[in-house]
């Protein structure tokens, strides 16, 4: 952290943030393999915390651990469960079917383990798993930051990190994503942390809960 304070600090608005805010507490390894993250993302699309929550707790009551708190279901455990009983946790057609094929990308080798992905390029994991039914680039980029503690991760598509930096840049509209892209270049290899500030001032003022995944 100490060094990703300095390079942003030595921008003056970010300096600034950093004052206000604070250390950045950016939970970088929450212990889930890659294959876990991705189903709990395919839980929580388009929902929001409460709700995902539920129906991920009862996906993992299919599980081997029958647990709400443990594990989902293992590839195989989840290719033989039917669609009735994958359904019945509140998940719709187009959740099951991208679940499905998470499953048997893990089974296949496509979905990697914590230990196979270390050895992998952060482009190389976000080229190959947004190949994958309902997983897109940002949802690969979250996977990077919260799971596998990537620290140079800017999701320049996420609308809470364009409205971040345009808040701490004082601009009249969010930046392109390309824009965004090329803006912030200059803070690798801290990105990640510089992300989770934009988050940060993005919800300054806000009566609602911060975001449970980027808080």
């Amino acid at each position: 952290m100490a060094d990703s304070a300095t390079l942003l600090a030595a921008d003056p608005d970010l300096a600034a943030v950093i004052a206000r805010i604070g250390p950045c507490t950016l939970r970088g390894d929450n212990g889930q393999e890659p294959y876990d993250a991705l189903l709990r993302a395919i839980a929580g699309q388009q929902l929001h915390g409460a709700a995902a929550r539920k129906i991920f707790g009862r996906l993992c009551l299919l599980g081997e651990q029958e647990n709400m708190d443990g594990p989902p279901p293992s590839p195989a455990r989840l290719l033989s469960l039917s669609e009735e009983s994958l359904r019945a946790c509140g998940l719709s057609g187009s959740k099951l079917l991208a679940m499905r094929g998470v499953a048997q990308a893990r089974l296949d080798g496509t979905v990697p383990t914590r230990s196979e992905a270390a050895s992998m390029t952060d482009e190389d994991l976000i080229a190959r798993l947004v190949m994958l039914r309902g997983i897109g680039r940002w949802t690969v980029e979250m996977l990077l930051m919260f799971t596998l503690n990537r620290p140079d991760v800017m999701p320049v598509d996420d609308f809470g990190v364009r409205e971040g930096w345009r808040r701490i840049k004082g601009l009249e509209l969010p930046p392109k994503p390309k824009a965004l892209k090329e803006e912030t270049a200059r803070f690798s290899p801290y990105r990640s942390t510089l992300a989770w500030y934009c988050w940060r001032v993005a919800e300054e003022g806000k009566k609602t809960a911060p975001n449970p995944l980027t808080a």
